[in-house]
């Protein structure tokens, strides 16, 4: 566990479980759900996600005539999802007094391409900035997309702000199974943020999002780079997961025709893309 401070923010991470933040605080309040004794990724406050965000149908795909298949990395859940960065511990790069670099590396196996994964994670007056980049440290063009999986806690009285166009409805297995317009229960223009019974991606993000408590504490979250959005609202209430993530749900699976569209990123050889977010909180 490494922590981090700047004024009135406060920074745990937790470099070998997935290179993840185990908390994060403003004034002692906690900013995102997380804990101070995590025992693994999904205990954790937020993870990053590389090379790929959310599911892949089936644990198979095909790209340029290769057909790549990945077993299940979840209990319960029948197709890979989230990519290989959050179930792998993290190198340190550089720890300073509000700054801090994490890297990993992938050599090959069930995701054939060997890339490179870093986190640039920076605390100011404003809050925690975040960076995910990978690069393409092999010989052949890779698909990639990214993301962060960012927990938060709320309540009855939670409320979340944002601008979407599109939401893919999803199957029992959390896969697509079209596109509806983001409005009824859908809908997150000022609605109620806790126990919706969604886990929804969103297409049409304004790379913006608002979390009001209560009593008008404010948390923003911002991802210039990120055009898509999920959203995992538990029945049980208690957390909601709002991930800024640069691609639709399962589009590994879509013809490339359709990647750019849907989000997904060619990595020539040495090549790199990054996202950015940002945190900031205020009572």
């Amino acid at each position: 566990m490494l922590s981090i401070r700047h004024t009135d923010y406060e920074l745990t991470l937790a470099p070998e479980l997935g290179g993840a933040i185990a908390r994060f605080a403003h004034r002692g309040v906690p900013v995102l759900r997380g804990s101070d004794r995590p025992a693994g990724p999904l205990d954790c406050a937020c993870f990053p996600l590389v090379p790929y965000a959310n599911r892949i149908r089936g644990g198979r795909f095909t790209f340029r005539g290769r057909t790549v298949a990945i077993p299940p990395n979840m209990a319960g859940d029948p197709s890979p999802l989230h990519g290989d960065g959050w179930l792998a511990p993290w190198g340190i790069e550089e720890a300073g007094e509000d700054v801090v670099r994490l890297v990993f590396a992938h050599h090959g196996g069930d995701w054939p391409w060997p890339y490179r994964a870093r986190q640039l994670f920076r605390l100011s007056e404003a809050g925690l900035e975040a960076e995910l980049s990978c690069s393409n440290t092999g010989a052949a063009p890779m698909p990639c997309g990214l993301g962060f999986h960012p927990y938060f806690p709320c309540d009855s009285a939670t409320r979340i702000a944002t601008t979407v166009a599109t939401v893919w409805e999803v199957d029992e297995n959390i896969l697509p199974t079209g596109v509806a317009p983001a409005n009824g229960r859908y809908a997150l223009d000022d609605t109620p943020a806790c126990a919706r019974g969604l886990d929804n991606g969103y297409g049409g993000w304004s790379g913006t999002m608002r979390l009001t408590a209560e009593g008008g504490a404010v948390t923003t979250m911002t991802s210039p780079d990120a055009s898509f959005f999920q959203l995992y609202s538990p029945g049980s209430g208690g957390l909601i997961a709002a991930e800024p993530v640069t691609h639709a749900n399962a589009a590994l699976n879509e013809p490339e025709e359709r990647w750019p569209d849907l989000g997904l990123h060619v990595l020539a050889p040495g090549e790199t893309m990054r996202v950015r977010m940002t945190l900031s909180h205020m009572h």
